[in-house]
């Protein structure tokens, strides 16, 4: 049985971060950096920026920020997943990480690391202060990395397992896949091509709508409270 639409998610109320809220910004694009400051700042937020994974590891010592925002691929002899990894041994500070690659192998090793959400570029600037808040107002839980939740759902990114309140759904790996790039990527429209590409890979070949089937499939399973929304002639939206 699915649980009743109330116990999804709805749109948070206001709980802002705290005025003095600092946010360790590590990002090597200079107009990505500056963009998010100026959001960061309108919220009221400081930010510290750098540009190197080094760099910013002195910073995140010294000046024990609130939040990181991190772009994991930086200086390959010391990148973004190190770094990530550092904090995660020294510190619970939230981590929120932003990647150019959304393949599933790097946004498992990003969560496996402790990252607390998983960003692909492009992305809004709004959707990231939206994230912040989402993240410091749950705060981090004692759930392992590896499960990924959304209301009652719940997916372990290992064993592609899935369960709504506790009870164990009978997905295919391919339905797991689809529901997982979904909940990583909610409140964001995703084309077909875009969803394929995140669930069946970029080598995959095939008729699109093969997304329309697993997405019926998903719904069926979980219920028709599953609040995934069709956009027509735009994809699907979860949340």
């Amino acid at each position: 049985m699915c649980p009743s639409p109330s116990r999804f998610p709805a749109k948070p109320s206001p709980n802002e971060p705290d005025k003095d809220f600092l946010i360790l910004l590590v990002e090597d694009d200079a107009d990505v950096s500056e963009l998010l400051c100026l959001y960061f700042h309108n919220q009221g937020w400081r930010t510290h920026r750098c540009s190197t994974s080094a760099e910013a590891l002195t910073a995140f010592r010294s000046r024990s920020p609130d939040f990181i925002v991190l772009d994991v691929s930086l200086d390959k002899a010391f990148d973004g997943f190190d770094f990530c990894r550092s904090v995660r041994s020294e510190s619970d500070t939230p981590v929120l990480i932003l990647s150019g690659h959304g393949d599933e192998s790097s946004r498992l090793k990003g969560l496996e690391l402790g990252a607390d959400d998983y960003v692909v570029k492009p992305f809004s600037p709004k959707e990231i202060v939206a994230r912040v808040k989402t993240i410091m107002r749950r705060g981090r839980t004692t759930t392992s990395p590896r499960i990924l939740r959304w209301g009652p759902i719940g997916i372990d990114l290992e064993l592609y397992e899935v369960d709504v309140d506790g009870q164990s759904v009978n997905l295919t790996a391919r339905e797991t896949r689809l529901l997982m790039a979904m909940v990583e990527h909610r409140g964001r429209v995703l084309s077909r091509d875009q969803l394929l590409n995140l669930a069946w890979g970029p080598d995959w070949v095939g008729d699109v709508r093969t997304v329309d089937v697993h997405v019926s499939q998903l719904r069926t399973k979980l219920g028709p409270d599953l609040p995934i929304t069709t956009k027509r002639q735009m994809g699907y939206r979860f949340g």
